[in-house]
């Protein structure tokens, strides 16, 4: 019987975690649906735990430059696709497909396979 009191306090306990795991992983904020394009240049590279970040200034119609934070994967993630804490600097003009944020700040999720140099030139490249 205390043996079957652990295992199911343990098994609700995880169950328990596994929400906010989750929810630390939705993308329910980012309109997956709607990518956009951005061109900017790197205004800070972020090569940090949990996710990565590029802070980009985008040059609005206006000529108006606003900045937008861009969330990546993790950067264990970004390394197997051979990306480094090097691989940006400030300075650097990028061109992007993103996915934004539903709540229409300037800002959303980048995905490494839609980064280019404005060149056209891959960040990585193929090894």
């Amino acid at each position: 019987m205390k043996s079957h009191l652990t295992t199911v306090s343990v098994s609700v306990a995880l169950i328990a975690m596994s929400g906010a795991t989750m929810a630390h992983h939705s993308f329910a904020m980012f309109d997956q649906a709607n990518p956009i394009d951005l061109a900017g240049v790197v205004k800070d590279w972020k090569y940090t735990a949990p996710h990565v970040f590029i802070v980009l200034e985008v040059k609005e119609a206006d000529g108006a430059t606003q900045v937008w934070n861009l969330e990546g994967n993790t950067p264990s993630a970004l390394a197997r696709d051979g990306w480094t804490a090097k691989s940006l600097k400030p300075g650097d003009e990028l061109i992007l497909k993103i996915d934004p944020l539903r709540s229409g700040a300037p800002g959303g999720a980048f995905n490494v396979n839609k980064v280019t140099f404005k060149d056209g030139s891959p960040i990585v490249s193929s090894r």
